[in-house]
């Protein structure tokens, strides 16, 4: 995993600040935020995490996520009430972890960065799955269909878990 500096730095901490990002934030990092709430709270540590989600676009600025994602993500018990918003210049700066669903968002994200150490921040989703190491991004779901928005919430499920542990 390449991200082992920032994600050691991050341990222990008392609280932990993530933002995760995809491009629109109507499917992927909204589902990612709600899961990951849901790892958080299982585990009792909900007080040590502050999370949100954002989009490099802001074309769906005030939005629910997709209708499909909300629908899929309840059928795997999560709740989706984010509302899209872009990504702030200061959201580098004010989130200890920016996580991207893919490379272009991490790409994009890594040179919005005011500074070295906010770049370093930027990590990619997809390196915290352990059970599905065959992928090399979270797949935008928003061209497939429902079979789509399924292996999204799998994979989310499965990088969400692997991030809250290597966190721990």
């Amino acid at each position: 995993m390449a991200t082992g500096n920032i994600i050691d730095d991050l341990k222990g901490r008392n609280e932990i600040s993530i933002l995760f990002v995809c491009l629109g934030n109507i499917c992927r990092s909204p589902a990612a935020e709600g899961i990951m709430q849901s790892v958080v709270d299982k585990a009792g540590q909900s007080h040590r995490f502050r999370l949100d989600s954002a989009g490099t676009y802001g074309g769906h600025a005030g939005e629910l996520p997709d209708s499909r994602m909300r629908q899929c993500a309840f059928q795997h018990g999560y709740r989706l009430e984010h509302r899209s918003r872009q990504v702030r210049s200061t959201d580098l700066e004010e989130f200890d972890l920016i996580v991207a669903m893919d490379n272009t968002n991490y790409d994009n994200l890594r040179r919005m960065a005011p500074t070295v150490e906010d770049e370093r921040k930027v990590v990619r989703m997809i390196d915290f799955c352990t059970d599905h190491d065959h992928y090399t991004y979270i797949p935008d779901p928003y061209y497939e269909g429902m079979a789509g928005f399924h292996i999204v919430i799998e994979l989310l499920e499965d990088a969400c878990q692997g991030l809250f542990d290597a966190l721990k």
